[in-house]
């Protein structure tokens, strides 16, 4: 999450620009071979490039600074964008499903200029991976869930691509123009599949899921590491992914004497230690005396104290 935020927005920009040149291409493709695995090849492309606009204006809005209508800020926009996304592959699935399966039923049809078509969904599955490879890697560095997806999206239409090139390459050695209808068909499923796949991930973002297990013990140590003469224990920690930040707060217990100067002081040490651990990270710490835990605790992290026993 060191990146820079521009290197979000460079991102989707190139994203933007590689979808919309893949689209013009496969669409003239499509109409010159009559391919249907072509052109919903291209359906599955204008797809994208919808997305790559959604994941462009999200990574700007999520970078904005919090306001007075956002006082937590704007990551979770990101998470949205990232379930916009998924829809939009699901409705181009639906689309790809629909221009085979009319396809079949009619007995289809010739697949003409197979050099051509085959020279183009070549160029468009190396881009499409070269593509999807940087935005993994940004996704990746910046935490951007919307990043991540578009990757996911592009990464998809390059597998259909290499799918459309199996089956043009098969129909010039058999000359069998049904396979074409029919790859189609797997082609919607593959859609699918990646669809559903961001839409329960970014659900469960926006379900405040809790973060991955290693995340939290990373988060357990550094609190761990705090307690002695001074530091009782701790409980109640909770964690969540909001956009690309975290989200962490816990209740930390000091013991009788220690004064609210020090205390405040060594909360702030260990917010710090925490986002080292963590970058990204908005670290928020109740600060209690060491025997008043309350009966109706929220959460199931139990209280952690000190080797002295005290909680």
């Amino acid at each position: 999450m060191s990146s820079s935020p521009p290197a979000k927005t460079r991102a989707a920009t190139v994203s933007i620009a590689s979808n919309s040149f893949l689209i013009t291409i496969k669409v003239a493709a499509g109409v010159l071979t009559g391919s249907v695995g072509i052109l919903s090849d291209a359906i599955h492309s204008l797809m994208d490039l919808i997305a790559s606009g959604v994941a462009y204006a999200s990574v700007r809005k999520a970078d904005e600074p919090a306001d007075a209508s956002h006082p937590f800020g704007h990551q979770k926009i990101e998470d949205l964008a990232a379930g916009a996304q998924a829809f939009l592959l699901l409705v181009g699935a639906a689309f790809v499903a629909f221009a085979a399966i009319r396809r079949l039923i009619n007995g289809g049809s010739t697949v003409t200029s197979l050099g051509v078509g085959i020279a183009v969904v070549a160029v468009a599955a190396a881009t499409n991976l070269v593509v999807s490879s940087y935005l993994a890697r940004t996704g990746r560095a910046t935490g951007s869930a919307s990043l991540g997806a578009n990757a996911a999206d592009l990464r998809t239409d390059a597998f259909v691509s290499l799918g459309v090139l199996a089956s043009l390459i098969a129909i010039k050695i058999t000359g069998a123009h049904w396979i074409d209808p029919v790859v189609g068909l797997i082609i919607a499923g593959a859609i699918s599949v990646t669809g559903v796949r961001i839409l329960l991930d970014s659900g469960r973002r926006l379900a405040d899921e809790t973060l991955p297990e290693e995340e939290l013990a990373q988060i357990r140590e550094v609190i761990e590491s705090s307690l002695g003469d001074e530091v009782a224990g701790f409980h109640d920690l909770r964690a969540r992914h909001v956009g690309s930040q975290h989200q962490v707060d816990f209740h930390l217990q000091f013991a009788t004497g220690t004064s609210l100067e020090r205390a405040h002081k060594m909360s702030h040490d260990l917010q710090d230690e925490i986002v080292k651990r963590l970058p990204g990270t908005t670290v928020l710490v109740h600060l209690e005396p060491e025997h008043r835990v309350r009966e109706d605790r929220f959460g199931d992290t139990p209280p952690v104290s000190n080797a002295s026993g005290t909680a």
